[in-house]
């Protein structure tokens, strides 16, 4: 296990649409592992593989309230409600935007043995869930955000006065 270098907004992998994991090897297992590693070491609650500059569509979900979820090409099967909140991103530091997105979703995935499952999600987990899968269509959240970045930095300090 290892913590991988986290990609930034203006590199161009970012932008790009990620390829369907075919089967499990072991090196998409040790990407998960590492992504899992490198997504606590930033205190994130999701990371996507084209963010530590791999082209799959795999991201690792934790949002400390459920059990962590491994996505292996997911697909939204149903989305209701809308929630807006800031968010943030680990390829954004210290930027926050305001964002709507649906309150609940349910996606198919397959799971670390390739098999198909079904995960749902509402609040955070749901939010987290779609900002991953965003980034696997190469789509940053600041595309979806209702106004520019903010800076988080300069907000907390406000706060603070």
């Amino acid at each position: 296990m290892a913590i991988r270098k986290i990609r930034y907004i203006g590199d161009e992998i970012l932008k790009k649409k990620c390829k369907p994991v075919k089967n499990m090897t072991p090196s998409i297992e040790t990407l998960i592992e590492d992504m899992f590693d490198t997504m606590y070491e930033a205190n994130g609650v999701g990371l996507a593989a084209p963010q530590v500059g791999i082209l799959r569509r795999v991201c690792v979900v934790d949002v400390r309230d459920e059990e962590p979820i491994v996505l292996i090409n997911p697909e939204i099967l149903e989305t209701s409600g809308e929630q807006t909140d800031d968010e943030g991103c680990l390829s954004v530091p210290g930027k926050v935007a305001e964002v709507t997105r649906p309150n609940y979703v349910k996606v198919s995935s397959l799971d670390m043995d390739m098999n198909p499952v079904i995960y749902e999600g509402e609040g955070l987990r749901a939010r987290a869930i779609l900002h991953e899968m965003d980034h696997l269509d190469g789509i940053l959240y600041g595309e979806r955000a209702s106004e520019p970045y903010r800076d988080l930095e300069e907000e907390e300090e406000w706060e603070e006065e």
